[in-house]
């Protein structure tokens, strides 16, 4: 079963690698979907794939780098795209 979520990622996580260990996680794990930076500070990212990639996703957008600062993350549950591949916008 295919599952795709919203994330909005809050706290210090911009210009620390996370959209790049966000792309990392996805690719190791076999989701697809996109990461990007917004400009209220916040990174946000779709992720598509079985839970266990999905949820693999999720695991690093709880915690990102070393250098970063997670304070939240709201996921929401979204429609599935029947994308392919990862990418950072």
């Amino acid at each position: 079963m295919t599952r795709r979520v919203r994330a909005v990622v809050h706290g210090r996580v911009q210009g620390v690698g996370f959209r790049w260990s966000v792309l990392e996680a996805a690719r190791r794990a076999g989701a697809a979907g996109w990461v990007r930076n917004r400009s209220d500070g916040t990174v946000e990212a779709e992720v598509e794939g079985d839970d266990a990639a999905v949820a693999a996703v999720l695991d690093v957008l709880r915690t990102g780098p070393a250098a970063a600062q997670v304070t939240d993350v709201e996921v929401t549950d979204v429609p599935p795209a029947g994308e392919s591949g990862f990418g950072v916008l």
